[in-house]
């Protein structure tokens, strides 16, 4: 079997009309890895930075781990530490970030992914996308109701349904996939994928390099109108011959980070942050509120928890608790239309309810007690009574204790003793005598 090592290349730019890096880009030989922070002033560059710095410590020797499960566990501890710094600092709340990781594990990867940067293959020049977005349009996609030539042109084509936020309603995709000599990945935020189709990416991944066909990538979205942060990380699958080409960035085996990562994200001086920045002044505070929204966060950013979630919450948990109880009455009202014939005392009895023992809830009652003693029927029969004989009415019980009673025995009376011969005769010869 032919060893294989992975090459790579990390490329990012602002764009032509951001004024800050969103995104993070990590690559080296065992990872690589594309996050697309969010939320514009509300800090999505820390959340990109924070999650990737969580993420690009799996760059190590795993020899106790399965890399799937390290994969997972990587991404809960960025998602928790979102969290963290959002509970920290309550300013940054609604940032949030996509995530796109591949970790090679010398002959498979363990890939993970949320939101809408994607990830690409191609294969014998061929382009797939192996990634599904999480994303509104997708999902009409998915339905039928939208073409993917039409997905992206779509105006709500970004809105996403699933981002990592730093709580747990949110899920990635985790899953093996196989790797093959000669396979080249591509893992991008949607700066590029928005402005370079596919056709496009699939001709200039076919580029001689990696390194060159970051470079085109990068370019040609720039060139389509950069409305957005680009970010590119590609991998290739080459034979392990020990040789680096010295041609290409990856040469010298150091790991390349990019973007919010790399520089450290902004600092932040929100009154929640804790930081040492001088307060607003009231001119400066009135222009913040009137500043123009950053596209980004009418894009991307996540609606905030309601904080009058625990009041539905409330309320849909009443729901099921009456849904439950209106169960339970209907199911006892139900109990109290049956009948069954049953013993009491030794004697054949008819029931209502159901034969069922259950703590602290009565479903049957005494009816009526006949006359028929238990012990005149035969014993199989009696058996049977004491067992319980279901009945489909008050009738049809009715009917059965009569069966029963043709079937009863009714003991003759026992005569009374007759006096002897002999002790008559001498009851003669005294009233003789």
């Amino acid at each position: 079997m032919t060893s294989l090592t992975l090459r790579y290349v990390a490329l990012t730019d602002v764009g032509l009309r951001r004024s800050m890096n969103q995104d993070s880009g990590y690559a080296s030989g065992r990872l690589i890895a594309v996050a697309d922070g969010m939320g514009g002033a509300a800090a999505g560059d820390l959340a990109s930075a924070e999650a990737m710095n969580v993420i690009r410590q799996l760059d190590r020797e795993l020899p106790d781990i399965d890399p799937l499960e390290a994969l997972e566990k990587a991404v809960a501890h960025a998602n928790h530490r979102l969290g963290e710094l959002v509970q920290d600092d309550p300013s940054v709340e609604g940032m949030g970030t996509t995530l796109e990781a591949m970790l090679w594990d010398g002959e498979r990867f363990a890939t993970a992914h949320i939101g809408d940067s994607r990830a690409y293959l191609l294969r014998d020049g061929e382009l797939t996308q192996i990634s599904t977005d999480h994303t509104f349009v997708q999902s009409l996609v998915e339905e039928g109701k939208l073409t993917p030539e039409e997905a992206r042109v779509h105006p709500h084509r970004s809105l996403l349904l699933r981002v990592m936020l730093g709580r747990d309603d949110n899920e990635a995709d985790f899953d093996w996939f196989e790797g093959q000599l000669g396979d080249r990945f591509l893992l991008c935020s949607d700066g590029l994928s928005d402005m370079v189709d596919d056709a496009t990416i699939e001709r200039l991944l076919s580029s001689e390099t990696i390194d060159a066909a970051a470079s085109e990538l990068v370019r040609t979205a720039l060139e389509n109108g950069g409305y957005d942060n680009v970010t590119v990380v590609i991998g290739e699958l080459v034979e392990d011959d020990g040789e680096p080409d010295e041609n290409l960035s990856s040469s010298d085996g150091q790991p390349q980070l990019v973007g919010a990562a790399s520089g450290g994200p902004r600092p932040r001086t929100g009154q929640a942050s804790g930081g040492t920045g001088k307060s607003r002044t009231r001119g400066e505070a009135k222009r913040e509120r009137e500043r123009e929204p950053d596209p980004e966060e009418l894009r991307y950013a996540p609606v905030p928890p309601s904080k009058w979630r625990w009041v539905r919450r409330l309320v849909a948990l009443a729901v099921v608790v009456g849904a439950i109880a209106a169960g339970l009455f209907y199911a006892y009202q139900w109990t109290q239309d049956q009948y069954y014939v049953a013993a009491s005392d030794g004697k054949v009895t008819i029931y209502r309810g159901v034969q069922a023992d259950i703590p602290l809830v009565t479903l049957q009652r005494v009816d009526e007690v006949t006359d028929i003693e238990l012990d005149t029927l035969p014993a199989f029969r009696a058996e049977q009574v004491e067992g319980g004989l279901e009945a489909d009415s008050r009738a049809n019980a009715e009917q059965i204790v009569e069966n029963l009673r043709d079937l009863a025995v009714v003991p003759e009376p026992t005569p009374s003793p007759s006096p002897t011969p002999s002790a008559s005769a001498s009851a003669d010869d005294e009233q003789g005598a």
